[in-house]
């Protein structure tokens, strides 16, 4: 239960216990967009990601801000994915609540190295993965549209996968087409439901954890 709430909320709890304060789809090439985040109804902030061609993949490069359920600032993070959209590379730089961090982690064939600063302590780690597992940060909801690039109109039945909730653990999650609406996908991690809405072109349009009453919506262009 412990880890289920830990995933939902994105709480940053592997910071807080380190010793210091506290499927292949083709889609347009490059996508820039706002998402705002509510919770509870409220609007408590805002992501700007920009999602373009990179050499052999895709970049995808996130800035933002909120103040609820954790206060966070993104100043910067990225994610690099092969054209399978296997992760290759991963960083962060900015704040959760009120404590600077930077992570570094670099992911080869399942095998990930994270150099990870801290208020200004540094703590090195290696991980074992799925070598196909998707990057989902804490507290940072543009990643999810890795999956609706990969799976909108491609998915047809319920499947098996992975998340590793970077850098602190890696769960199984089942996604599945939903029958009731085109270019949605129904999430199960840890039996708590994430309903992912895109379109045709793969774009998120919208995430919903309704457990946690969080809703991110992408802002019209």
């Amino acid at each position: 239960m412990f880890k289920k709430y830990l995933s939902l909320l994105c709480v940053p709890f592997f910071f807080s216990q380190l010793p210091f304060p506290a499927a292949v789809s083709v889609y347009a090439p490059e996508e820039k967009g706002v998402l705002d985040i509510l919770f509870m109804g409220e609007k408590v902030g805002y992501e700007e990601f920009t999602w373009q061609p990179a050499e052999n993949g895709y970049l995808l490069t996130v800035r933002g801000r909120m103040t609820k359920p954790i206060p966070m600032v993104i100043d910067k993070m990225s994610i690099r994915l092969e054209k399978s959209f296997i992760p290759a590379q991963y960083y962060f730089e900015g704040t959760v609540s009120g404590v600077r961090q930077e992570v570094l982690s670099v992911i080869n064939e399942g095998q990930v190295e994270n150099v990870i600063l801290v208020a200004g302590q540094e703590q090195k780690s290696t991980e074992k993965i799925k070598r196909d597992a998707f990057l989902l940060p804490n507290a940072v909801y543009s990643p999810y549209m890795v999956l609706t690039k990969k799976f909108n109109g491609n998915l047809k039945e319920r499947v098996e996968l992975s998340a590793y909730i970077i850098p602190q653990f890696e769960t199984a999650f089942a996604l599945e087409p939903s029958e009731e609406r085109p270019w949605r996908l129904l999430m199960d991690m840890s039996g708590s439901e994430i309903i992912l809405d895109g379109d045709e072109e793969g774009r998120l349009l919208s995430l919903r954890i309704p457990l946690i009453s969080l809703e991110v919506r992408r802002v019209p262009d």
